[in-house]
């Protein structure tokens, strides 16, 4: 096989193992390896891993310029990443000279756009907030939902707000991160049987009405530095319980990402910084 064109990318610290697998055919990578090449200290990635494994591919879509395939870390594809969609629309920006380009996932359709230097703001279209696009098990609400983690009579997590970005989200609003532990609850949250497709859990504290600080476990992951649709499920979750404005700053371990819900036309735009580590062939 002829060598490919293969990146290092990050947005907001969440990290990428990017293929240009444009112009070819019968390009694919085993659950193995997948997984071997996104685990931390091998020689592809070095000491980090990557969270996701990006193959960019031809378009499907009429509109469409490029579509994006995305694996996590366990080597199961997934719908949406919200920080893989800004380095992928970076990349192809860059390479084509232009300052917007339309992304197809198996998500739908994104138009992005630069928005400064490195920073690239994305439409993630109108959230899904019904129960069975979530999709949850049983009929609910999904403003507050039925989960609870702790005693009965004092739960330390309860009320989540559940959100679909492209894939499902659990968004707990939080005081203290030592006192939730998002690190230990986080898989049990994930596989709760509520959620038939597993859950991305989203642990919010509200600094103000216009902030928002968050820490991700992204499910066949775990914890990360960052998590774009995450960011966009928390600022959704947080306007329908009344916690904030529609325009919130959201600060991740990785960086700050700046997520509007807009209340015109019910989109999320997403913008946020993305970072070329390196750039070759493999």
């Amino acid at each position: 096989m002829p060598h490919m064109r293969f990146l290092i990318m990050n947005g907001a610290g969440n990290r990428f193992a990017v293929f240009d697998a444009r112009g070819r055919t019968g390009f694919v990578l085993s659950e193995e390896k997948v997984k071997n090449i996104c685990k931390p200290g091998n020689s592809v990635m070095g000491p980090k891993g990557a969270d996701q494994l990006i193959i960019i591919r031809d378009p499907k879509a009429s509109g469409a310029d490029a579509f994006m395939e995305i694996w996590n870390q366990q080597g199961f594809e997934v719908d949406a990443c919200g920080n893989a969609t800004r380095c992928i629309a970076w990349l192809y920006m860059r390479d084509s000279n232009v300052d917007s380009m339309v992304l197809e996932t198996n998500a739908g359709l994104l138009l992005c756009a630069a928005a400064g230097e490195n920073q690239v703001s994305v439409d993630m279209g109108p959230p899904k907030l019904e129960w069975d696009q979530i999709p949850l098990k049983e009929v609910m609400h999904t403003h507050h939902i039925d989960v609870k983690l702790g005693p009965i009579d004092n739960p330390i997590l309860h009320n989540p707000g559940a959100v679909n970005m492209g894939n499902p989200h659990c968004v707990f609003f939080v005081e203290d991160f030592e006192r939730a532990k998002p690190e230990k609850v986080g898989s049990m949250v994930e596989f709760h049987p509520l959620f038939p497709e597993q859950v991305n859990v989203g642990f919010a504290r509200v600094e103000s009405k216009d902030k928002i600080r968050l820490k991700v476990w992204e499910r066949g992951v775990g914890m990360t530095l960052a998590c774009g649709t995450g960011a966009c499920a928390a600022v959704v979750a947080a306007v329908r319980q009344k916690r904030t404005n529609r325009k919130v700053e959201v600060e991740v371990d990785g960086g700050t990402l700046f997520i509007e819900w807009r209340e015109d036309d019910d989109h999320v735009i997403m913008t946020g910084p993305v970072e070329l580590e390196s750039e070759g062939t493999i």
